[in-house]
């Protein structure tokens, strides 16, 4: 599907402005927000396939980095901020609060699309944000990270994990138990957790899109 609108856009959170990039196709059914994993960032080939899943499926993108250029610098050297989950959520909710207030974007209701500790901070962001997002979809995430936050989550959530990713599908497993909303997990058949394998990118994405097309529409089908 053709992209209607298309912008590199600054994401003012706090005192800080973050790069991001922001697709949005005719006639959206919803926008979906990345929170990306660990010393990566909006340019993650990973969640760039996915987004143009996404994109395929009818829902506009937001990705964005969770870290300033200076900051990024800063944790190529100590690797401390990339683990801040409290700080790496309230900035996915300030990039909430922000493309609410953009025109393009007004009125499509709001998914979180996490990755490996991104998972963690969208789960997080989630939670304070309550009602507000529809959905969110964590590949490979540690929603362990975001273990005092997940009894407050509203948000109907998928778990995405490798197969042969046994420690993150325990992880996983655990979390289920204590996420207060609709919760479903989903191995990918044969992933590891980078889902390098034939295939299962292709799974992940599609997925996500059938979750976010479920849940994020005004009238859900």
């Amino acid at each position: 599907m053709a992209v209607q609108f298309e912008n590199e856009v600054l994401v003012p959170v706090g005192d800080v402005t973050l790069d991001g990039e922001l697709q949005i196709p005719p006639n959206a059914v919803g926008l979906v927000l990345f929170a990306h994993g660990s010393g990566s960032s909006r340019l993650s080939p990973r969640n760039q396939f996915v987004a143009r899943v996404l994109h395929d499926a009818g829902l506009g993108t937001l990705l964005f980095d969770l870290l300033s250029r200076e900051e990024e610098v800063i944790d190529s050297f100590t690797r401390h901020l990339r683990f801040d989950i409290p700080l790496l959520a309230d900035r996915l909710l300030a990039a909430t609060n922000w493309i609410q207030t953009v025109d393009a974007a007004r009125g499509l209701r709001i998914g979180y699309f996490g990755a490996s500790t991104g998972g963690g901070a969208a789960l997080v962001a989630a939670a304070k944000a309550g009602e507000r997002i529809g959905a969110v979809v964590s590949r490979g995430g540690r929603p362990d990270l975001a273990s005092a936050w997940l009894a407050k989550v509203k948000s109907p959530t998928l778990l995405l994990v490798g197969e042969l990713d046994n420690v993150v599908i325990g992880l996983n497993r655990e979390a289920m138990a204590h996420i207060s909303a609709v919760t479903e997990m989903r191995l990918i058949p044969d992933a590891t957790h980078l889902f390098e394998e034939p295939g299962a990118l292709e799974t992940v994405a599609h997925d996500a899109a059938e979750w976010f097309g479920r849940y994020l529409p005004i009238s859900p089908s």
